[in-house]
């Protein structure tokens, strides 16, 4: 017979006490499970969870806010685009705010400036969250604003004064420096860069790695050609780029900008990659099927949303204790079709396989 473990109607709601039962453990092992404690095996927070789903054990955030004087919240201040990297970073983040026992409350901003933010760091604070995060990649000049509650600023130097100030990187430097690196690994001379706005932090951590794989390479640093995130401005530097026969790679500081730069090589008789190779950033899976299939860098926004949040809750719910050291973000370089050796290299390998 398989084990009942549901209530039927009119039945009394579960308690913490039947989720222990259930599972096997303690009253204080389901508690230190449900409030996301450490110390707790992986083994023993699975039997715990999957517990608490059979019963339908839910925690009383209510009777826990009055218990600590926090009101279980945290607030994201978002830009607000429906772009891949800034919709999948905000869904990491809501996924690892729910994960953590906590609420999400949003406020989008239109364009970054700092008044924006400001507001919507005032209403947020109006609401009574527990703690703020900034995904906000434009923040450029003073935001007239301060809070008291710890604020996480994600890819991006603090903005403002807060409680107490944490930040998590999303790993741009890194991956544009793989970027970089895997183009010239292919043999490639140099390697031309297009920028999204300069405006952004985002950018400027790309052309930073960009540079630093040049640099320790000692080639040549061709001029930065400056895009906005769309394919448009991708297709436009493209036109300029294809006119050039010197230049063999180009490395996009955006998928979309790189799926641009494609069709316009492709428009001029320039080859993707028998003649040029593009590399793309952000990992968007449905570069995966255009033709050719887009290498990239993917953005770990998951990571970085695990990560930043673990650190804002420590800080929310231990202020006395010290920060845990922060993880650093993963580097994954997708290869696919739009990369490969420069012509001259195609010809000789073409000599030796023969």
């Amino acid at each position: 017979m398989p084990r009942v473990v549901g209530r039927g109607p009119g039945a009394p709601a579960p308690r913490s006490a039947d989720v222990a039962r259930v599972a096997g453990v303690s009253r204080k092992t389901v508690s230190r499970v449900l409030n996301n404690e450490p110390y707790v095996s992986d083994d023993v927070r699975r039997r715990v969870l999957e517990a608490a789903g059979e019963l339908g054990y839910r925690l009383n955030h209510a009777a826990r806010a009055l218990a600590s004087g926090r009101n279980r919240s945290i607030g994201v201040v978002a830009l607000g685009t429906a772009g891949y990297g800034t919709a999948s970073l905000l869904v990491g983040v809501e996924r690892a705010v729910r994960d953590a026992g906590y609420a999400l409350r949003v406020v989008n901003t239109v364009d970054g400036d700092p008044k924006g933010i400001a507001g919507a760091v005032t209403s947020l604070m109006e609401q009574g969250v527990d703690g703020v995060v900034v995904s906000e990649p434009i923040v450029e000049g003073e935001v007239s604003v301060r809070v008291d509650v710890p604020v996480l600023f994600v890819g991006a130097p603090p903005a403002f004064t807060a409680g107490q100030t944490l930040t998590v990187s999303v790993g741009a430097y890194a991956l544009a420096r793989a970027a970089t690196e895997h183009l010239l690994e292919l043999g490639h001379a140099t390697v031309h860069h297009l920028a999204g706005p300069q405006g952004w932090y985002a950018s400027k951590d790309r052309v930073e790695g960009w540079r630093a794989a040049l640099a320790a390479r000692g080639v040549h640093e061709p001029p930065v050609v400056e895009g906005d995130w769309s394919p448009a401005s991708g297709y436009a530097a493209g036109r300029e780029l294809a006119s050039d026969p010197s230049v063999t790679a180009v490395f996009a500081a955006g998928d979309e900008m790189a799926i641009g730069l494609i069709h316009a090589f492709r428009e001029a008789g320039r080859r993707v990659p028998e003649d040029i190779s593009v590399v793309g950033f952000d990992g968007s899976p449905v570069f995966a099927y255009v033709s050719p299939p887009l290498t990239t860098v993917r953005q770990p926004f998951d990571a970085a949303a695990r990560e930043g949040i673990r650190l804002l809750v420590h800080a929310i719910e231990e202020p006395e204790t010290e920060l845990p050291a922060a993880g650093e973000p993963p580097v994954e370089l997708v290869v696919r079709g739009s990369t490969a050796p420069p012509p001259s290299h195609q010809g000789q390998t073409a000599l030796r396989t023969t």
